[in-house]
């Protein structure tokens, strides 16, 4: 009878190993799927150790989430967004990602630089890296 219940005690541990190891491994390979998404050109060229912050579009949100955003922070939130509109100084790269972050950090500026002015549903996050590029300067957004 022990060498039974052994057997079986043997069993249920090796099935626990293997349940657990195969759930590492899904999460592992779910964790590698998920895309990644940066600002373009690439996210800031400068970091700033004084506090200064910029609020960007999140990695990873849906698009449908973004643009939603977006048109808020254009319309009720009343960001100047002209100089992401075609022929403004922000308007390359034409992408959403891109438009989003600009006005994003306008509408944050704008709200005196409050954690609260870059939720934007959960599409936006506060970063250090100066995201300003070329013309496109995020520090007088707006």
């Amino acid at each position: 009878m022990r060498k039974k219940i052994w057997i079986l005690h043997s069993l249920i541990v090796m099935e626990c190993y293997l349940a657990f190891t195969l759930v590492a491994m899904v999460q592992e390979k779910a964790d590698t799927a998920i895309p990644v998404t940066t600002l373009s050109p690439p996210e800031g060229n400068t970091t700033f150790l004084d506090g200064t912050t910029w609020c960007v579009a999140q990695a990873g949100v849906s698009q449908v989430d973004l643009q939603n955003a977006l048109d808020w922070a254009c319309g009720l939130g009343m960001t100047d967004c002209r100089p992401i509109q075609s022929g403004g100084h922000c308007f390359e790269p034409d992408t959403l990602v891109s438009h989003a972050s600009f006005a994003f950090n306008s509408y944050y500026q704008q709200n005196g630089n409050s954690d609260i002015a870059c939720n934007f549903g959960g599409t936006a996050t506060l970063t250090k890296n100066n995201p300003s590029y070329g013309k496109c300067d995020y520090s007088t957004s707006g």
